[in-house]
């Protein structure tokens, strides 16, 4: 782990800023700040030396330092706090950020007391320094999220957001996990366990023995919620137990975000797009159950309606290639009416198979399928199927993966016709690239994220693709392929060579299960007709390209 790079520190600084709730451009500044001691991983650290029971040996990595820097800033904060320093003292919260005369306590070195047995003792440093690497630091993530540089709306803000959460608790796992996480940061607990048995203490009558799951939470959870708005006082693990809140309640990657989402919107209400993954199970299961009856195929019909963004249901059934006549005459044909009939649910049905890979999440096919649920289960307003939508994501999240409830298992969805010639505009991932072949399109181009820019490059993975399947066959075993075609900067990026046979197309690098790269090698030698390679650092690998000559090489 010697010489991490930026982002890998960075990581360790989230995690640990996480944890112990402060802000994280502080433990990157100790680390600019500090530059020591060195460490036996060959990272300097962030000040950080033995203390109390903390031997030498727990601080002596990066990771270690960076763990014990958190519960060291925690510890600064409470010292402070018992000192009658007030939030306002510790953060500046137009500017959201720790203030300069924190900042200036932190860079004087912390000495915990003996009964604080998770923090470390603090070096002294230059309060410039720390203040200035501090800012730096803020300034980059603010930059990377194009945050205000005025965050005064932010507490108002988080209060009245969490103050709406009790309304729109709907008892799904991951909103719980939202509420235990804020139960954490504000009580400055270490781990989610110590957040539950906070939480089953103030159970009247104890929590129950043995509970199936963790909705017995909830009425404790929700209240603890409710007083946070009215004992709030302006400390930054407050603030950051909110802003972990926001961030888990809506899903979002990062502190960040939340605090850019609050800008404008502080309803909790839950985004509609959380039922996506009911919806498309829904779609998924229904072709089993469908037998035809008359409220099920109007259902079906009204979901296509309103999918295809069609005025009515005869214009819907037009579409579908039925004829409407036969099925809303008063006295049809006994024939002609089941012909129809039939006609319409496979068409139906179709139409349903292809929603899990058409679906495209936009609000008119959203609509469509919350209608379909709701006249398929018999519910009487938007509102009830939502709910009902709810339940099924709670139950999704429980369920174990052989259960009814756990989400069905994805199809493909049918290849389309295989084209006479490959194109740049016709291309089909999933396809193999030659016919009735084992290497397709998406394991050539790593899955689209590496198209051929031309149709050159392109007849060169078709030539590859074809000798590589010879060679395929005769080892007998899959080639699993790392690297194909790779566009030049991804080639420079990767420290591929000058004139690699990656960029033209022609080339691939890949291993086999159970043998090593020269047993590959030495299988394909007696007949390769392009380029054989062996990697010295990388034995399991091998590579072959189709240039026009016989060419061998151990890089």
């Amino acid at each position: 782990m010697a010489n991490l790079n930026p982002d890998q520190r960075n990581y360790f600084y989230l995690f640990e800023a996480d944890r112990a709730g402060i802000h994280k451009p502080i433990l990157a500044a100790l680390y600019v700040a500090h530059k020591s001691p060195n460490l036996t991983d060959g990272e300097t650290g962030l000040g950080i030396a033995p203390a109390n029971r903390i031997p030498i040996d727990q601080v002596d990595t990066f990771q270690e330092q960076v763990l014990y820097a958190a519960n060291t800033v925690r510890s600064i904060t409470d010292r402070l706090t018992t000192q009658g320093w007030k939030g306002s003292d510790i953060w500046d919260a137009d500017q959201g950020r720790y203030s300069d005369r924190f900042v200036q306590s932190v860079s004087e070195g912390y000495v915990p007391p003996a009964s604080d047995r998770t923090a470390a003792r603090l070096e002294p440093t230059n309060v410039q320094t720390l203040l200035k690497a501090y800012l730096e630091d803020i300034a980059a993530d603010f930059r990377g999220d194009v945050l205000p540089q005025n965050l005064a709306y932010l507490d108002r803000s988080l209060l009245s957001f969490t103050e709406r959460i009790s309304s729109y608790y709907t008892g799904i796992p991951y909103q719980r996990d939202a509420l235990l996480e804020t139960v954490r940061l504000w009580r400055k607990l270490d781990v989610r366990d110590e957040a539950v048995n906070a939480m089953r203490a103030t159970i009247p009558g104890g929590a129950p023995a043995n509970p199936p799951d963790e909705s017995y939470l909830d009425r404790p959870l929700l209240q603890f919620i409710r007083n946070i708005s009215p004992n709030f006082t302006g400390y930054p693990h407050q603030r950051e137990a909110m802003l972990r809140l926001v961030m888990l309640w809506r899903q979002l990657d990062s502190r960040e975000e939340a605090i850019e989402s609050l800008q404008t919107n502080y309803s909790a209400e839950s985004n509609i797009e959380i039922v996506d993954p009911a919806l498309v199970a829904f779609a998924q299961r229904l072709p089993q159950f469908y037998q035809g009856k008359g409220d099920q195929r109007n259902a079906l019909t009204e979901a296509y309606r309103l999918w295809a963004g069609l005025d009515s249901r005869g214009a819907a059934l037009s579409a579908l290639g039925v004829n409407s006549q036969v099925l809303n005459s008063a006295n049809p044909a006994t024939t002609d009416l089941q012909n129809a009939a039939r006609q319409l649910d496979r068409e139906l049905i179709n139409f349903i198979r292809t929603i899990p890979y058409t679906y495209e999440e936009t609000p008119q096919q959203r609509e469509a399928l919350i209608r379909l649920v709701q006249l398929w289960r018999g519910l009487g307003v938007r509102e009830q199927t939502i709910q009902s939508l709810f339940n099924d994501i709670r139950r999704m999240q429980q369920a174990r993966r052989d259960s009814q409830d756990a989400p069905p298992r994805p199809e493909p969805p049918p290849l389309p016709r295989r084209p006479d010639r490959w194109t740049l505009s016709n291309i089909q991932l999933d396809a193999a690239i030659i016919p009735n072949g084992s290497f397709t399109w998406a394991e050539a181009t790593r899955g689209g994220a590496r198209m051929p820019p031309n149709q050159a490059v392109l007849d060169a993975m078709i030539r590859i693709a074809r000798l590589a399947q010879q060679g395929r066959d005769r080892i007998g075993r899959p080639f699993h392929v790392t690297s194909w075609y790779r566009p030049p900067d991804v080639n420079r990026r990767v420290g591929g060579a000058s004139r690699s046979r990656h960029m033209v197309g022609d080339a691939i690098d890949f291993y086999c299960d159970g043998l090593t790269g020269n047993q590959i090698y030495w299988a394909l030698d007696p007949w390769w007709p392009g380029g054989l390679g062996r990697y010295t650092q990388f034995p399991r690998l091998c590579h072959i390209d189709s240039r026009g000559f016989r060419a061998r090489w151990r890089h």
